[in-house]
């Protein structure tokens, strides 16, 4: 199949990304969606980390996306009206993107298919309702219910990417266990002015204006602001605006200003992870992979980080240069991750909304005590915000005793530079602008000091001839005589001290079986 084909399964955010990264890479794909066209209501997944900016920055929608979006760099937490503590979102290096950009899950989309349709490697296919998925050893076969009957798409590989809906879990035999929240949240987009809240986002746990429950804000372009209220079981939204009860819920908020209500909706959630990621020749991402609370925004940014840990590995699977664990470490490394972020998600719900008496006793007493206590401070959890994964214990990745990794870091902190961790990024001196966007164009080997490398099968940039400002070596800790082997996504593979070792780390980096 020359370069392969690839069928992406979803026309989500998350099925779009690993369409252009895909064919980034110059691989073919085919894009199939059950609806007739794209969905263009409410804001849904609103949060973009900077991370997953950089990924989309590799395709060419990250920056439109930044620049339209509303930029904040501030998370503020208050208990009752008064303010406990706010956070600053900080950066290891120096980026090309803010920490957190807000825009609507359904302009992001719109900037995506831009990319898209100026992609001839992508074709998309709308009213394609997946109904079976049959697997070879040569490759992939998608039976799809469309308007002109039964059609089938053959393809090498499959990422489903299809939603939470499970019909295409059930046809590969993935379970999705997890639990189901009972709290309602009600949502609504407002568009207002509010003077002084368009760069931060605000929490507020058991305001006047909602008491016993929590609030979360979010601005959004436009003079909108995205609004998540706990609302009690039974809520009604229909009897509420009936009643002016809706109407006395904002006006709580933004006072006696003018407001617009652009969309509202009320929703249930809940937590659950597949029990596999990879099934034979199907990639699973995004929610037809794993759901959260929606708190941390580690829904859509996760994805991301799904499609592009996919894309990278079945573009050098089809070109003949994976090792026989290259596939099978996508399971490993966005599981691991998926159940890091059910477990800070499910963290957060309990602080959130306490099961039991001992637990709201213990909210009660860290709320209390947070507003003059540091450490009672640390304890509010009002949702740790995205970041991404560190594969430290993936079978991709070399370890090196001389930078262990200590554990989580602290909230709004990430791990030091390491093997398993995102390279931090700096403005660079080379054919990209931006380090990361550099290593996204393949392995690479970034040297330091005293250290000379020839003959060897990545691309070796030397760090004191491409770090114009000093702000990656800074960000990196970089010492004489080091070997960075940095992965297509721009993770850390490897950290070496001898020119020996590279081959084997490539090889482990590429999923071939390294002994010794």
């Amino acid at each position: 199949m020359g370069s392969g084909t690839v069928a992406v399964l979803g026309n989500g955010p998350v099925g779009q990304t690993a369409a252009l990264l895909l064919a980034r890479w110059g691989v073919r794909v085919v894009v199939v969606d059950g609806r007739p066209g794209r969905d263009r209501i409410g804001s849904k997944s609103i949060c973009q980390q900077r991370d997953v900016l950089d990924v989309w920055d590799s395709v060419g929608a990250g920056r439109a996306i930044a620049a339209e979006g509303v930029t904040w760099t501030t998370a503020r937490t208050f208990c009752r009206d008064r303010e406990l503590f706010a956070c600053a979102l900080p950066d290891p290096g120096v980026s090309a993107f803010p920490p957190f950009v807000n825009i609507s899950q359904s302009r992001t989309e719109e900037i995506l298919d831009e990319r898209i349709a100026a992609q001839p490697l992508i074709d998309v296919r709308w009213d394609h309702e997946v109904t079976g998925i049959d697997q070879d050893d040569a490759g992939v076969t998608v039976t799809c219910r469309t308007g002109g009957g039964p059609r089938e798409i053959r393809a090498d590989y499959a990422v489903a990417a299809t939603g939470a809906h499970g019909g295409v879990r059930r046809m590969l035999g993935v379970a999705f266990d997890g639990r189901s929240f009972d709290d309602l949240f009600l949502i609504c987009d407002i568009r207002a002015d509010l003077p002084g809240w368009a760069n931060e986002r605000r929490f507020y746990f058991d305001p006047s204006w909602n008491p016993g429950r929590q609030v979360l804000i979010h601005p959004c372009p436009g003079r909108t602001f995205r609004i998540d209220w706990q609302v009690p079981a039974g809520y009604d939204l229909a009897a509420e605006e009936v009643s002016g009860g809706l109407d006395a819920r904002i006006r709580a908020i933004v006072g006696d200003r003018p407001y617009e209500v652009v969309w509202k909706s009320v929703y249930r959630f809940s937590s659950r992870v597949a029990d596999r990621m990879r099934v034979g020749r199907v990639l699973l991402a995004g929610d037809c992979a794993h759901v959260y609370s929606p708190f941390g925004a580690r829904g859509l940014n996760s994805g991301v980080g799904d499609a592009e840990n996919a894309a990278w590995k079945l573009a050098y699977a089809l070109r003949g240069e994976a090792g026989p664990g290259l596939l099978e470490s996508y399971h490993a490394e966005r599981h691991a991750a998926a159940l890091e972020n059910l477990e800070v998600t499910s963290a957060t719900m309990d602080f959130l909304v306490p099961q039991d008496d001992a637990a709201r006793r213990h909210r009660a007493d860290v709320l209390a005590r947070a507003a003059t206590d540091a450490t009672a401070r640390s304890q509010v959890d009002s949702g740790r915000l995205a970041e991404p994964f560190w594969y430290v214990a993936s079978p991709l990745t070399t370890p090196d005793p001389e930078r262990p990794f200590a554990g989580r870091p602290p909230r709004g902190h990430v791990p030091p530079p390491g093997p398993g961790v995102l390279l931090p990024d700096a403005p660079v001196t080379a054919r990209r602008d931006h380090m990361r966007a550099l290593a996204r164009d393949g392995f690479l080997a970034l040297t330091t000091e005293g250290v000379t490398l020839r003959d060897v099968p990545v691309p070796v940039l030397a760090l004191a001839e491409i770090d114009r400002t000093g702000g990656l070596a800074k960000a990196l800790g970089a010492r004489p005589g080091e070997i960075w082997l940095v992965r297509p996504d721009a993770y850390v593979a490897a950290v070496l001290y001898d020119p020996a070792d590279l081959s084997a780390a490539l090889r482990r980096a590429l999923g071939e079986v390294v002994t010794g």
